[in-house]
């Protein structure tokens, strides 16, 4: 198989690493391999072993590979997040040359929203178009082709930290890939959780994952507003290994099979035996006990977010409720404690089906790779067109310069 239609998406997560491989034709992708395998190099979503890191992606990338029968790879999408990441809405106006927007004129007012000061250890990763406005009307998606005489632009921009990004980019290229994308992990999870009609409608996407909750806010069909909480799946872990006393895969293990973040009454009636440290003997546990503490770090994270709503004043907004997602939004009775802080509906948001999925792959904690898998091939599609145009205007210069050669042959 030519790997020019193989594309590959790789999530580098606090907890796993995941890759999937597809092959894109005309009209679909077509999942080939998947390769899942446990992340021991970062921390908050940040890499803080390259090492590790690198044997991580290494290994989840040949899993993948030989899943899909495929010996080589070349490049991949790459998602990021962590508390490094900083968003920020922006904006840019440019006079329209002659009359009638046009791809350059866009291009124009997309460079003069960008045009803001950053920090020097900083770079901006995506610059994401909100609404045009073309003199005096707003709300306009796609200016190309209408007449005016001004032009104006809201983005969304997103920055991260130039090292951080480099160390990501850096491990993803010692295991063998060149990063040809990389996309901030709550734009890919709503790529393949969230609905059309969601985006348009007003949502809040809670993508929970292993070291961080990455949440973005949609309106009107863009992205308003994102951020990176630093808490996540692993937080649950640790507090319940702390405060039973017990090791972390034990309390990993408790979470998922008996974990609930409602204490109720006959809870407390309920004991768990849990296997204790090294050398000591198995115990009763309350059940009750476990839910206050997975429901007290619930309850924060919950809090964290309703924070950041009404700092932003983003209360209007969230017509369509929250949707939870990651590998973190399975604990039991998320969706009503959330709903309960946050006052707005709030339900547990899966990955839509494409291409060949398996039901096994429908799962919260495949939302982003699922979602990178389709920003990649839009990236692709995007390319292949860049290289067409090029290839056309190389084209006509060779022409260009075949026929003056011809004309001074004959003058």
């Amino acid at each position: 198989m030519s790997t020019k239609n193989v594309i590959v998406a790789l999530d580098i997560g606090t907890t796993k690493v995941c890759t999937l491989i597809a092959h894109k034709t005309s009209k679909s992708i077509e999942i080939l391999g998947v390769g899942s395998h446990p992340s021991n190099g970062l921390k908050k979503g940040s890499v803080v072993n390259i090492e590790k890191t690198v044997e991580s992606i290494r290994n989840s990338i040949e899993e993948a590979k030989l899943m899909a029968g495929i010996e080589e790879l070349e490049s991949a999408s790459i998602g990021i997040a962590g508390n490094h990441i900083y968003c920020f809405n922006s904006s840019g106006v440019v006079p329209v040359k002659n009359k009638e927007i046009n791809q350059s004129d866009v291009d124009r007012v997309i460079e003069a929203a960008k045009a803001v000061l950053i920090p020097s250890d900083r770079e901006i990763l995506h610059v994401i178009p909100q609404e045009f406005k073309v003199d005096n009307t707003v709300g306009i998606k796609n200016p190309i082709g209408m007449c005016g005489s001004r032009l104006e632009v809201n983005v969304h921009i997103v920055t991260g930290k130039t090292p951080l990004i480099q160390n990501l980019i850096k491990c993803v290229e010692q295991a063998g890939l060149i990063a040809n994308s990389i996309i901030l992990q709550p734009i890919a999870s709503s790529r393949s959780v969230l609905t059309t009609e969601e985006k348009e409608l007003g949502v809040v996407l809670i993508d929970i994952g292993g070291g961080t909750t990455d949440v973005a806010v949609w309106k009107d069909g863009s992205l308003i507003h994102s951020q990176i909480i630093p808490l996540g799946g692993n937080h649950f872990t640790n507090d319940l290994a702390v405060a039973l006393k017990i090791p972390h895969n034990e309390a990993e293990r408790i979470k998922l099979a008996h974990g609930t973040v409602l204490n109720q009454t006959q809870l407390n009636e309920t004991y768990l035996t849990v296997q204790g440290l090294s050398g000591t003997r198995p115990r009763e546990v309350s059940m009750g006990y476990i839910a206050e503490v997975l429901g007290s770090r619930a309850e924060e994270m919950f809090n964290v977010v309703r924070e950041m709503i009404l700092e932003k004043n983003l209360q209007a907004e969230i017509t369509g409720g929250f949707v939870l997602t990651g590998g973190g939004a399975l604990i039991r009775h998320l969706p009503e404690m959330a709903e309960y802080i946050l006052e707005k509906p709030v339900k547990v948001g899966y990955p839509t089906a494409f291409g060949g999925m398996t039901s096994a792959m429908q799962h919260p904690k495949f939302s982003t790779v699922l979602g990178l898998l389709q920003e990649s091939n839009k990236f692709s599609e995007a390319s292949t067109r860049d290289e067409k145009i090029q290839d056309e205007s190389d084209m006509f210069d060779k022409l260009g310069k075949s026929l003056k050669n011809v004309f001074k042959e004959i003058f």
